[in-house]
């Protein structure tokens, strides 16, 4: 209660519902059972994380009235923006407010810069300037908009501020497209916390009416409040996810200049150069690709240099990494022959394929290769290995190596340099030739990782018992193979 014994008009973020609050009183009320972890067989870039979505706040209110250490201001260049946000802002925290930003003399486009709060209830004010929107330059106002958000939260670590009051930053007269934006807040946000989610308790997002439909509907995506949610919001995340921090990184959408700048391309190059305009306008100058046919001899020819065939490849793997995530790959999921499970004695992912549960002769290899990239693009970002079980395999589920080799290939260069071991189990003396030949004279940068494991009880020296799940029918194998080995550890009983 202020003085004069009306309520007061600021809110305390303490007294906001939490993300998390609204869907467990549902799930409550409906006495809905969630998925259990051993059911998960492919999981989100974004997973279920409870410890954060504790710190999420969604909140349909005036960022002004915010009583929290922060709140964020959207303005202009010049920091003098007459926008609702802004005006409610100099409303509430009063003249002095002026008076200190003209000290600051500007902030440029995605840059934050710090105020007192003066008469508001937060003890601070972050500026930032998003940039306005045009699709021919979609790339660069989606890499401003990221560094508005990523500087706002770097402001905010280093100053130890305990919460932060988010507005929408793409303001209306910027004409930035609200979904869009949003996507690109609410993943860099996700991304900060997963990094240094101990510097921050709270981070609010304060949205209007005409904003909260957009960010109830996106923000499962970002941060799922069950396992349930995770695997429903997954077909929904769009192509490009950004980079471990969540930054853009599309590389369709760069700009490369030829030798004769404006010359219409060959029709023959429609694939990947219309893919590369829609993203980047019809202008001339966006319009301006190198001479693909002269660039495919080059390659042939071994005179194109390394960083250009890198370009190429990355090009080539988003292309694949797009379709994967555009495509119904539930079959291929649904046989259990690659899912993640927990860490080994160094803390790497353990990922696990099953060779038993591949029919080679009766599924789409090429939607194979694309599960194999939707379920390891993120992953490979970190040092991983990967376990392949040869128990009880036969000519019916033997990975042709063309397939192999395509599969090399196409993968991102972050999928060899972070593969740390591949732990071969139960091989036979003819897949021990046959990966042998493979690993010689086909894929070489593979040969030194291959570990042949004869016995659970060794594949457990480098990983613990209770950090993979074992087939029901590898467990059998192996006891009458090998002896019982360790009789109080159960199977799963899904795989």
């Amino acid at each position: 209660m202020d003085p004069l014994g009306a309520p007061s008009q600021f809110v305390d973020v303490d007294s906001l519902p939490g993300w998390t609050d609204a869907y467990e009183a549902k799930q409550l009320d409906s006495h809905h059972n969630p998925v259990e972890k051993a059911q998960v067989d492919v999981r989100s870039p974004f997973p279920y994380r409870k410890d954060i979505n504790a710190k999420i706040i969604l909140w349909k209110g005036d960022v002004a009235l915010l009583n929290c250490t922060a709140i964020v201001n959207t303005s202009n260049e010049s920091l003098t923006d007459k926008n609702p946000v802004s005006e409610s802002i100099f409303m509430h925290a009063g003249p002095d407010l002026r008076d200190e930003l003209q000290k600051l003399k500007g902030c440029r486009t995605g840059e934050a810069k710090l105020t007192k709060g003066f008469n508001l209830a937060a003890r601070f004010i972050i500026h930032t300037v998003g940039p306005k929107y045009k699709s021919r330059y979609r790339t660069a106002a989606e890499s401003s908009l990221y560094s508005c958000y990523r500087n706002v939260l770097q402001l905010a670590k280093e100053q130890a501020m305990c919460s932060v009051g988010f507005c929408v930053i793409n303001s209306l007269k910027r004409c930035y497209p609200l979904e869009d934006a949003t996507h690109i807040a609410l993943r860099t946000v996700r991304r900060f916390l997963e990094i240094h989610g101990e510097t921050l308790e709270k981070v609010v997002f304060a949205v209007s009416e005409l904003e909260e439909a957009t960010y109830q509907k996106l923000l499962p995506l970002y941060f799922p409040r069950s396992l349930e949610e995770e695997i429903q919001s997954l077909p929904y995340l769009p192509a490009d996810i950004g980079n471990a921090e969540g930054e853009p990184v599309v590389p369709e959408r760069q700009i490369r200049i030829t030798e004769k700048p404006g010359v219409p391309d060959d029709a023959s190059d429609e694939e990947g150069l219309e893919a590369d305009l829609s993203f980047i306008g019809s202008h001339a100058f966006a319009r301006m690709e190198g001479d693909v046919d002269k660039q495919r001899r080059l390659i042939l020819q071994g005179q194109l240099s390394e960083a250009a065939l890198q370009k190429q490849h990355q090009r080539n793997y988003n292309r694949w990494l797009c379709q994967a995530r555009a495509e119904d790959l539930s079959d291929i999921a649904s046989l259990k022959a690659l899912y993640q499970t927990g860490v080994d004695n160094c803390g790497r992912t353990v990922m696990v394929v099953v060779g038993r549960n591949i029919p080679v002769t009766l599924i789409d290899m090429e939607k194979a290769l694309l599960y194999f990239i939707h379920v390891m693009d993120h992953i490979a970002v970190k040092e991983y290995v990967l376990v392949y079980f040869h128990t009880l395999t036969n000519d019916y589920n033997q990975l042709d190596s063309n397939f192999l080799k395509k599969l090399y290939d196409v993968v991102d260069a972050k999928y060899k340099r972070n593969l740390k071991a591949l732990y071969f189990v139960h091989p036979t003396f003819r897949s021990k030739v046959s990966a042998w030949f493979f690993t010689t004279f086909t894929v070489s940068g593979l040969k030194d990782k291959i570990h042949y494991v004869e016995s659970l009880q060794q594949l457990f020296t480098a990983i613990p018992p209770e950090q993979i799940d074992l087939p029901p029918f590898v467990l059998e194998y192996d006891a009458r193979e090998n002896g019982p080995y360790y009789s109080s550890y159960p199977p799963s009983p899904d795989l």
